[in-house]
């Protein structure tokens, strides 16, 4: 349960990290939007870091399914774009893929 909160949080702080760049880059947003950008980019790092894992990349890549699904939530709490059911199947696709990975039984 702990990597799955922590995963939780990594991704809020990748998605808010990536999310204050595109308003510097494409909405003509101010640089000061990097600053708290690049803090929250740092914080998605070490919050990786926390997970149980062997791994880096095992770790990573159960990852993806979170951040896969957090960001469709972000499109629609952030941005007011629902989540079509493609969207839907597919972030559901990915989370269980995420749960293969991070609780699957492994050898000693």
């Amino acid at each position: 349960m702990q990597s799955i909160a922590v995963y939780v949080g990594a991704a809020l702080a990748e998605i808010a990290g990536c999310f204050a760049f595109w308003v510097w880059l494409r909405k003509d947003g101010s640089a000061l939007w990097l600053l708290p950008g690049m803090v929250a980019l740092a914080i998605f790092a070490w919050l990786l870091t926390l997970v149980e894992s062997e791994a880096a990349g095992r770790a990573y890549a159960a990852y993806g399914g979170v951040y896969i699904a957090a960001s469709l939530a972000w499109l629609w709490l952030a941005e007011s774009i629902r989540p079509d059911r493609w969207d839907v199947l597919g972030a559901a696709i990915a989370l269980v893929g995420a749960g293969v990975i991070l609780f699957a039984p492994r050898a000693a």
